[in-house]
Formats: structure tokens, sequence, C-alpha cells
């Protein structure tokens, strides 16, 4: 993508939209609405069925299936990244998108969630094919309802700000929807580092029916509390949360010491 591009017309933009949560998912018609109010160019590749935690996985082993859903909404068997691959190389290579959309994901995707998330996922793969790219999710406390209406009210002006604003060709934004009810008491966007909460803190052990011993993966240990600055503290302050997210993993303090070391 050309520096040039920043700021974004969204309203001459093709835009894509994927997630995680699958073609049906409540996110993904709110995040659709959204973007119809920036663009009339906006096309949909979303799974067939929910695919979280999934991260950056491609199917290598078996045949992809595209489905057409209606008018420029279409359906993948695969995963969010497949969806994004096959949306850009096959169904849109005349005319490549000029931005994707991914989400809105139900759950925040904060701190260490960055490299399991099948919506960032998404993201990723669209920046790694040359197109900028956003993913938005909705924090929802496990257990509680998501309050879609906080995420509605201000999902298109925040892509609108970000798109005026414009990022580096090789990071993709992370946007989480704090956990309010009254879209109207959300204070502001603001940046944020990325935090530090890993999931699988909590493991449940038992046994099925036949005697047969699992395990159940669940959430972070409750109680603790974010550095302020990170993502995780800016949504529980009462902010949508903007995380940049570099693709390059590249650690530039420890190649620094290599080199001074190796040469």
């Amino acid at each position: 993508m050309a520096k040039s591009a920043f700021p974004m017309d969204l309203a001459k933009a093709r835009i894509l939209i994927s997630n995680d949560d699958g073609i049906h998912a409540p996110g993904l018609k709110i995040l659709e609405k959204a973007a119809r109010k920036l663009s009339k160019d906006v096309w949909v590749m979303a799974p067939e069925h929910e695919n979280s935690g999934a991260g950056h996985s491609l199917t290598l082993r078996s045949p992809l299936r595209m489905r057409k859903v209606s008018d420029r909404r279409y359906a993948c068997d695969g995963t969010p990244t497949d969806c994004v691959l096959l949306a850009i190389n096959h169904l849109l290579k005349d005319e490549r998108p000029t931005l994707v959309l991914s989400g809105i994901n139900r759950g925040a995707n904060l701190g260490e969630d960055v490299h399991y998330s099948g919506t960032v996922a998404a993201a990723m793969e669209a920046v790694l094919l040359g197109v900028p790219a956003i993913a938005l999710s909705v924090s929802v406390p496990w257990g509680q309802k998501a309050h879609w209406p906080t995420a509605e009210m201000h999902t298109a002006e925040t892509i609108k700000k970000l798109c005026k604003i414009g990022w580096p060709e090789d990071v993709l934004m992370n946007v989480n929807f704090p956990h309010v009810a009254d879209p109207k008491k959300v204070l502001g966007i603001k940046s944020a580092r990325q935090g530090k909460r890993k999931i699988g803190d909590t493991m449940v052990q038992s046994r099925d029916p036949r005697g047969v011993p699992y395990f159940w993966i669940g959430d972070t240990k409750a109680g603790r509390v974010p550095a302020k600055g990170t993502d995780l503290a800016t949504i529980i302050e009462g902010y949508i949360s903007v995380t940049p997210i570099g693709i390059n993993m590249t650690s530039k303090p420890a190649l620094a010491k290599l080199k001074r070391a190796l040469g």
C-alpha cells in the first residue's frame, strides 16, 4: 500500500469484511452496517462456522469451498485467514479491497489474546497481502451478554478517525470496545500498548460419562490489576482501546545484542 493511501477516502473505498465468529454472527452484521455508512462497495467473506482461537491458521491439506450467501456476501468453510486470502486473491482479484475490517468479535482481544485470535489473524493476513486492516472486538466478561449497541454507535466513527490518521503498511489496528451498557457513557478513544493476560490460567479437569478424563481450558485468573496505559486498563476505564500491532516480530533490542556478539 502506498503511503499516499492515507488519509483514506472511505466513500471511494472497497471494503472487505471478515471475522472468526462466522457468517451469521451478530457482530458481523453490526460491522457490515457500519461499513455501509462509509462506503457503497462493501464485501463479506466470513467462515461458515465459529473459529474462535483459530489464530493465523491456514488450510493446506484439504480444499476450500466458497458459498454465495447473498449479493457481495460469501461464506468459506475454512479459517479466518483462508477467508481473507480467498477473497483478496480470488473473489476480488480484479479490484483488490482498499481496507479490510475484521469482527466485530464477541469477546475482547487484549494482551496475549492477539496471538490466538482469529479476528486479529484475518486482519494480519490482509496486511501480509498489502491491504491495511482493522480488527474490532467488544469486551464481554465470561458468562455475560455483549453490549452490542455500544459497538454499533461507535464503530463507524472509530474507523473514520483511524483512516484519517493512517498507519504504517506493516501494522494493523486492534480496536476493543469497553463493556459499557450505555453507549453514551463511553469516554472516548485512546491509544494503548499491548498488556499482559495469558489465557489458560484456569484449567478444569473432569471425566466424561464414560469415565475418560478431559481438560477444559479456561480464562485468566480474576483479580489482576492491569498496568496503566495498556489495552486492558484502557477498556476498564471506559475508553475504546486502539493498539497498533506490528507484523514483523523481530526483537530489535535482541537483534542489536546479537549483532554485537555475532556480527
